[in-house]
């Protein structure tokens, strides 16, 4: 039984929130330039400064002068752009990717933003002053040179926080919501009364104290101008009802965040700035809004029982703060931007679960979570339920409505893998259990984690390449010897000089990711979300240089499926049936099964023999070069080629495959899995915290596959890798429950920065009550085989297929990308495609 009783009935929406969409989306995102230009005038102003106090000056100087918007009939205000999806730019990180893209911005692919030519000049201006001066400057000066080369080669990136803010994080909303930022300058000013001067850490626990002070009063002065705007706009406002909306606001906003919120609906107010300033700070995504049914609850019921709140209205302010975590964003560079598709920043709210004693705690708030959703049909939040064996059935109900509207909302998370996991990583029990979801797929506990969750990707198919190249990548010796395959005798060489690779190549990632980590801490500490995470006040340290209780570091392989399946297919074709040799496999590879070379893969076999007749002591100019290329192109367009490479493939696509529940299979993927997962617990990073392993692939399985060649599973080059844990598209042919079986049986426990299995449905299959109990059935199978999280996509591939022809028509279809939703027609037409193609699930 549950500690609550919940009232599950459906509130309808208003027509508010339509027309909030409707100007939401009514022109395409912009980027604007007033938050670099001040920060910059402050970095300016404080040269000689201690870093914290001049991070803290730069955030008091944008809260006092950033432009402030109220648009037209909200409810919850703070905007960080005048236009509406507009997004600012964060030059302390990095500036030089964005700069020669001025031009291509608003015309590619993958998540375009307008910039105006004045904006355009204005950052010019302002990244005179930072060259030499970014995080990026610095973590790349920290990196080793192997490193640097594998990056180079994509072997990994750490480019999400190589290029940005961190983010990642759930702070203590429930902490401002009671008692405000003037009560924590409050538990500041007491801890700083305890120093002396002549404690050897007084200068930095000081400057520290004072950097949160400034930032804290900054986010009152803030809210207080939305307040002075709300009660301008009030006093020329000719409608009574938006007058009346205009002076609550103006009187929220007076009293939150300095204060404790009184009321839901001034929780509401408050919790929308701790999360839009949290924005503003740094340029990192995934802050998450965690258990919000939890924290907010208490002000929801006081108001019930007060009987100063209706249902209906609460559910509004709930849909209205849904429309607004669509207006903030943010721009990537154009390689991000394919990785990351769809304007998504990740804000992961989770509803359900239990409570720190094991008891659930589903609530009203917990189901108009789901209705919102339901009302708003847009990607943010990224909403997650969570589910173990006394969640309500009535809850998982109506949650697969929501799935049935093919919103690919919500996820689903398992109670009973992830609680077990997180303590077996330190948390206390009670933490563990009050867990929440960061960003696509990553659990840790709210307002007590620096977790560093999706740290870097790490394609695991290029160390297989680097197998059959000996550590050889475009004519460079890029990593370890490991033999030349034509002399391996057996399977277990072979596996053995996998694994090398991806140690040696983890290791880089390792260094990669400390050298970031630094870097953040040295240029980029950030008072303001340190004063929400425990326990950087009573150790007078921000997060990143390791204030908080449980610090990780959590980067991500993706490609499980594709290396179970092909390094299963070498085993078996190769030394037990002996139908090709590993020399003929690699020939194969390299001229991609016969199926044609583009450019690139032409670039870089010719020069791989280059470098061969260089090292030879051989004279190679541009007339040798073309001759080269001539010759490999007659090569790849040999009909015997083509000829055995479709028989290879043949062959190939005959041998078992990972997502059929084929135990045999099944097995060898999860000691495949280990090749990632076991090598990097054992690394520790700056902070004092342990490396963790996640093995999802966000949208990167896309551009990251399209810098891979032909692999042995019979994946062409430079095709999407396999998507998360799930099974490589198409391969996984004998219906949901056999793939979820299959994808079960990994070791989802040691993976405990997320694992993420994507299925996709056609809409019938959910139809009528029938649907929905039998859906939700495999879920509960999934979970009691201890899987860890499913996401769904319900959507025929007609449909999809229908919208890339005729995008005007399908403007806001939302379709689950990764680990996020996000508007279909946004996607790249390389990630469009990838879902299409995704396997169709039914009932057998």
């Amino acid at each position: 039984m549950g500690l609550y009783k919940y009232n599950s009935e459906s509130i309808p929406k208003t027509d508010r929130i339509d027309r909030l969409k409707d100007h939401l989306f009514a022109k395409m995102p912009e980027i604007e330039s007033a938050r670099a230009i001040l920060l910059t005038e402050s970095y300016k102003a404080t040269e000689n400064e201690p870093m914290i106090i001049r991070r803290a000056k730069a955030f008091e100087h944008v809260l006092e002068n950033l432009p402030i918007i109220i648009r037209d009939e909200e409810l919850i205000v703070g905007s960080t752009t005048i236009a509406p999806r507009g997004c600012q730019t964060y030059p302390e990180f990095s500036f030089e990717w964005l700069e020669p893209e001025f031009e291509t911005v608003a015309t590619r692919s993958a998540d375009p933003f307008y910039i105006s030519d004045k904006t355009k000049e204005e950052l010019r201006e302002v990244h005179k002053y930072w060259k030499g001066k970014t995080t990026s400057d610095l973590a790349t000066a920290y990196m080793a040179p192997e490193t640097l080369k594998a990056i180079e080669h994509n072997i990994f990136t750490p480019g999400n926080y190589f290029y940005n803010g961190v983010g990642h994080v759930t702070v203590q909303y429930e902490k401002v919501l009671a008692i405000g930022y003037e009560g924590i300058i409050a538990e500041v000013e007491k801890e700083r009364a305890k120093c002396n001067v002549g404690d050897g850490d007084y200068a930095r626990r000081e400057h520290f104290y004072e950097a949160v002070i400034i930032s804290c009063r900054a986010a009152i002065t803030y809210a207080k101008r939305y307040a002075e705007l709300a009660k301008q706009e009030a006093a020329g406002c000719t409608n009574p009802q938006r007058k009346a909306e205009l002076l609550q606001i103006a009187a929220n906003c007076e009293r939150v965040p300095a204060k404790g919120a009184t009321s839901f609906y001034e929780a509401c107010q408050s919790f929308w700035f701790v999360q839009q300033l949290l924005q503003i700070e740094s340029s990192g995504h995934s802050i998450s809004p965690g258990r919000f049914d939890q924290y907010m609850y208490p002000y929801y019921k006081a108001d019930l029982d007060r009987g100063t709140l209706k249902r209906e209205f609460a559910q509004e302010l709930m849909d209205c703060i849904w429309v607004k975590l669509n207006d903030l964003n943010k721009c990537r560079d154009a390689a991000s931007a394919e990785g990351f598709a769809g304007y998504s920043l990740f804000q992961n709210l989770i509803a359900g679960g239990q409570n720190k004693d094991g008891v659930d705690v589903t609530n009203d708030l917990s189901f108009m979570s789901i209705q919102a959703s339901m009302h708003v049909m847009l990607p943010q939040p990224s909403f997650s339920v969570r589910v173990w064996n006394g969640t309500p059935h009535e809850f998982l109900i109506r949650a697969a409505e929501l799935v049935r509207t093919g919103l690919g909302q919500p996820a689903y998370y398992n109670d009973e893998v992830i609680i077990p996991a997180l303590v077996n990583r330190g948390l206390t029990l009670a933490d563990a259990r009050e867990y929440n979801i960061i960003g696509c797929v990553e659990p840790q506990k709210a307002g007590k984690t620096e977790g560093w969750h999706d740290a870097a990707f790490f394609n695991m198919c290029r160390p297989l390449e680097l197998v059959f190249s000996n550590g050889v990548d475009k004519g460079e010796q890029i990593s370890i010897k490991t033999g030349r395959v034509e002399d391996m005798t057996s399977f277990d060489e072979f596996y053995d000089a996998y694994k090398a690779q991806m140690e040696y190549n983890i290791g880089l990632l390792v260094n990669a990711d400390n050298a970031i980590d630094v870097a953040h801490a040295e240029r980029c500490p950030l008072p303001f979300l340190s004063c929400m995470v425990d326990d950087c006040i009573k150790r007078g340290k921000t997060v990143q240089e390791g204030g908080a209780v449980y610090n990780f570091t959590g980067p991500q392989g993706f490609g499980v499926a594709n290396m179970a399946d092909a390094l299963f297919a070498v085993r078996k074709l190769v030394f037990e049936e002996k139908k090709f040799t590993l020399s003929e496999l690699k020939q194969l590879l390299v001229f991609n099964y016969g199926k044609g070379l583009d450019d690139i893969s032409l670039a870089d076999m010719t020069a791989d023999v280059a470098r061969e007749l260089k090292a030879a002591g051989k004279d190679v100019g541009a007339k040798e070069i073309e001759t080269i290329l001539t010759a490999i192109k007659t090569a790849s367009e040999a009909p015997e080629l083509k000829a055995r490479g479709q028989e290879v493939l043949d062959m190939i696509d005959e041998v078992p495959k990972f997502g059929n529940d084929i135990p045999e299979v099944d097995a060898f993927a999860r000691d495949v899995a280990y090749t990632y997962t076991r090598p990097l617990e054992k690394y520790k990073n700056p902070r004092g915290g342990q490396y963790q392993a996640g093995l999802y692939p966000v949208s990167a399985n896309v551009p990251l596959g399209a810098q891979t060649g032909a692999t042995p599973d019979g994946r062409l080059a430079h095709t999407p890798v396999a998507d998360g844990v799930s099974p490589s598209a198409g391969k996984d042919v004998l219906g949901p429950t056999a793939a979820a079986n299959s994808v079960a049986k990994l070791d989802h426990f040691i993976a405990s920065n997320g694992t993420l299995f994507n299925q996709k449905f056609h809409p019938s299959a959910l139809s009528g009550r029938t649907g929905l109990e039998t859906f939700t059935a495999l879920i509960r199978s999934y979970f009691d085989q201890k899987g860890s999280h499913m996401q769904f996509n319900v959507v025929s591939r007609e449909t999809l297929l229908d919208a890339q022809k005729h995008p005007e028509q399908y403007k806001h279809l939302v379709v689950r990308v990764a680990g996020y939703s996000a508007l279909f027609t946004t996607l790249s037409r390389s990630l469009q495609d990838d879902i299409i193609n995704r396997t169709e699930q039914g009932w057998k």
